[in-house]
């Protein structure tokens, strides 16, 4: 009985290890992948995030795509991937309640972000992922955003300033509309 409870331990003590060699090879693969698709930290900008805010109109963007309160932010000039992200998980209203996780992740170009995660907008009761973001070519007065198969366009002087953030959600009795 002793000797199979010794087994069972030693047995348990293997998978620990298992486990945290794995966590390590996963973590350190994870790191040399991001590496090597090009994602580095955007050391030449302003340690406080802002310097997202000031790439977006170098790409025919609105700087107010993305709300205050980043706190990093780097970009892959070769493939135009980019990763920001945000002190806390946010809500903003534009014409549209518009929720912001922490992660956002996507690709930059001239006048559009594509493969865009991480920002959701609400409709009716839904939130649903915007999948694009583009502008015309030349710039106008709108903003496109794809939703899936629908595409929704907005005026884009509500996007011309980062706004702030605010914290949680909205409650289901500010989702009800009495239009």
């Amino acid at each position: 009985m002793q000797r199979e409870r010794e087994r069972e331990r030693q047995k348990r003590i293997i998978v620990v290890v298992a486990m945290k060699h794995r966590c390590f090879v996963s973590t350190f693969l994870s790191f040399f992948l991001l590496y090597r698709l090009g994602y580095r930290p955007a050391t030449a900008l302003p340690a406080n995030g802002t310097g997202v805010h000031e790439l977006l109109p170098k790409f025919g963007l609105p700087r107010g795509l993305l709300p205050q309160g980043v706190k990093s932010f780097s970009f892959s000039e070769t493939d135009g991937r980019f990763l920001v992200l945000l002190e806390q998980p946010c809500y903003v209203e534009y014409e549209y309640l518009v929720y912001y996780d922490v992660n956002i992740t996507g690709t930059l170009r001239y006048g559009s972000i594509t493969d865009l995660k991480g920002i959701q907008v609400r409709k009716f009761f839904i939130w649903l992922d915007i999948d694009e973001i583009k502008v015309d070519l030349p710039p106008s007065d709108c903003i496109y955003f794809q939703v899936g198969i629908i595409t929704k366009r907005l005026d884009v002087a509500q996007f011309a300033n980062p706004r702030s953030c605010r914290e949680g959600g909205c409650t289901w009795w500010d989702s009800v509309s009495f239009e």
